[in-house]
């Protein structure tokens, strides 16, 4: 007879009734096991040791305090031997996102997710379980920004797309799907809302500090050049005049073209704006990273960037690692061996596209 699921002959997972709605009591045991911090740092702790628990800065955790870094297992091909489901809540809750707006290493990718499903409307395709663990990202999104005052474009953008998602996929005067679920939803954008409106800009406290429009040209330069979003600089052309003036600066947006595009694909676009004809014709770097933006994309730039491990099919954040089945430690007597057994060769980037094609949305 044919063994076509890991749970064909067991009992199933056990279930547990939570505030936020039925949870797997093995994912429950995995996060009473770590003691999450706002650095991002995970490290087991029981509930009777948590004031002993030694939380370190470093951006790396320490691996000897026995650290659970969060993982998931994933299925990428379903067959008879190998069923299975990728749910995304699950997903959410094992990879711990909700720590991780608190990191602004993994804030960047958090939050185009989360921009990636309220944009797309993918959202309301979700289970109603998937749908609670986004809007509690969310929340917390809301409240990282209250406490920190940063992020708040981020917050009010991703609001703004959700209020008009609840608003526009409806059906006689009511949303897609459950009453009392969507209830709660709104009851939760309501919440988020709410802190929203309660997070106050920054007053300035004197005139004798200096400002950003004081900094010499050469400082306000500098400070451009590491700049990896356009729109950020436009912006800030808008606010200021010094950037203003700045931007117009080609060597600029040259820099900017040779970040996110390959030196073929900016020769390319010139030769197609001059006829072919370099040598006589001043390069409008501008134009080219226009140009080359629309035909090309940007190319996506995070400080931490989810990982899938070839081996044991893990998802999992690089910086944190993950408790692989495969031992990439060498031996003396294999050290002259090729460097096929290092890890960071089974280690594939997932951007936040295609971490959302792991699952049926």
């Amino acid at each position: 007879m044919p063994f076509y699921a890991k749970d064909w002959r067991s009992p199933g997972e056990s279930w547990i009734k939570t505030e936020d709605g039925w949870e797997k009591l093995k994912v429950l045991e995995t996060n009473r096991k770590r003691l999450i911090s706002d650095d991002g740092v995970f490290c087991r702790s029981a509930d009777d040791d948590k004031e002993n628990c030694a939380l370190d800065n470093s951006p790396e955790p320490d691996k000897t305090k026995g650290c659970v870094p969060p993982h998931c297992q994933i299925t990428l091909k379903c067959t008879k031997e190998v069923a299975g489901f990728n749910g995304l809540s699950d997903a959410l809750r094992r990879l711990d996102f909700r720590s991780a707006v608190h990191d602004h290493r993994r804030f960047p990718y958090t939050a185009k997710l989360l921009e990636l499903l309220l944009c797309q409307h993918r959202i309301t395709n979700l289970s109603g379980c998937a749908q609670k663990s986004v809007l509690n990202v969310l929340e917390e999104i809301a409240v990282q920004a209250q406490g920190s005052q940063q992020n708040m474009h981020v917050l009010v953008k991703l609001l703004t797309d959700l209020r008009t998602i609840v608003r526009g996929d409806s059906w006689w005067g009511t949303p897609l799907g459950s009453s009392q679920l969507w209830g709660k939803h709104v009851r939760t954008i309501d919440r988020i809302g709410a802190i929203a409106s309660s997070i106050l800009p920054g007053h300035n406290d004197g005139d004798d500090k200096p400002k950003f429009e004081d900094l010499p040209e050469e400082c306000v330069r500098e400070i451009l050049f590491r700049l990896a979003d356009h729109r950020d600089l436009l912006s800030a052309a808008e606010a200021c005049g010094v950037v203003q003036k700045l931007s117009a600066e080609q060597r600029l947006w040259k820099r900017l073209c040779r970040f996110h595009f390959t030196p073929v694909q900016i020769n390319d676009d010139i030769s197609q704006q001059t006829g072919g004809n370099q040598s006589n014709l001043e390069t409008d770097w501008e134009d080219v990273f226009h140009r080359a933006r629309r035909l090309f994309g940007l190319r996506e730039d995070y400080a931490e960037i989810l990982h899938l491990c070839r081996n044991c099919r893990c998802l999992f954040w690089k910086t944190y690692g993950h408790p692989c089945i495969v031992d990439h430690q060498q031996t003396d007597n294999k050290s002259d061996e090729p460097s096929s057994c290092d890890p960071e060769a089974f280690y594939v980037p997932v951007p936040p596209q295609a971490f959302l094609k792991f699952f049926s949305l």
